[in-house]
Order: C-alpha cells, then structure tokens, then sequence
C-alpha cells in the first residue's frame, strides 16, 4: 500500500532563508527491476560511483544510524524514503559489500549495505544526486547524510565541493 505525505520545507541555501517548498511523496517498497537487483553501482554525472537502487536512484545513508538502529522515521520518512525489501536484497552490478535487512519500527525490512541502512531522497531523480552532505533534523534527531558509495569509501563521507544544506522541518 503507498500512502501519499505532504509536508512543509523551509529552505536555508546560500544566505537566502524561508523559503517554503511544499512536497507531495509517496511512501512504499522499492522493488527489484527486472534484473532482479536491489542495489547497483552507477556513474553519476558530478558525484562519481554511487550506489543506486533498482529505479537508478541514488541511494543514501545518515552517519547517526548505527548498528542497526533506526533513527528516520515520522516526518523524517517525508524526505527519506528507506530502501525496503520482503525478501532476500540482490547485489546488481559493481556491489562488492555486504547487503542485508534490519527490521524498521514499523515491520518492514530495510536494506544495508555494510551494516548502514539505505535511503533515497525524494528530491531527486534517477541519475541525478542532491541529496549528498545535507542536515537536518526530526523527531528530535540531527541527521547528516551522504551518498552511499561502493565498497572502499561507503563509511567515510563523499568529498564534495557542494555546500552543507540544512533543512527544517517546522516543530521538530
């Protein structure tokens, strides 16, 4: 079932604040494409080698979510969607880490890769990543995220000229 979420986001880039952007998402698994891959390495113009899921979005992870434990969730879900699985996560082309599931909140089961869990960022689109080096802040939690990388750099932070975007969700 995919449920649609609406949600308000002040934006702080280059000196310019309060700026709201309205986002509609939906919410729900990422399947396997046809090859049956659940992530895959991608050559991504301005990022390099990424991690992608079977859509060909770039995936991420937040550096607070350790050792299996689940920190996205409420509102955060709005702007992260976590890569999602019923069954046993397929390595695609290039993936020479370890993937495997952890069991969210709400049941579902999450994919990791080297025991850091996966997400896509609803602004971006295939091919295409926006979402490296943000912070923000949810249900109490800070996050800062980075584009999960293959094996080799996926625990250390992407190098990246872009500045640090922050994102405020209003009462969190």
């Amino acid at each position: 079932m995919k449920r649609v979420l609406a949600a308000c986001l002040v934006v702080a880039v280059a000196g310019v604040a309060g700026v709201a952007i309205a986002i509609a998402a939906t919410t729900g698994s990422s399947g396997s494409s046809a090859t049956g891959a659940t992530v895959s390495v991608k050559s991504i113009s301005g990022a390099g080698r990424v991690l992608v899921d079977s859509k060909g979005r770039a995936l991420y992870r937040s550096e607070q979510e350790r050792n299996g434990k689940v920190l996205c969730t409420g509102a955060c879900l709005s702007f992260w969607q976590p890569l999602t699985v019923t069954g046993t996560p397929k390595k695609g082309s290039g993936v020479q880490g370890t993937l495997a599931t952890v069991k969210r909140p709400d049941g579902r089961r999450q994919v990791t890769f080297n025991g850091k869990l996966l997400y896509s960022f609803k602004l971006d689109k295939p091919g295409k990543v926006t979402g490296d080096n943000f912070k923000d802040a949810f249900g109490g939690h800070m996050f800062r995220w980075h584009v999960a990388r293959p094996v080799g750099t996926a625990g250390t932070p992407a190098t990246t000229t872009s500045p640090t975007r922050t994102y405020t969700y209003p009462g969190y």
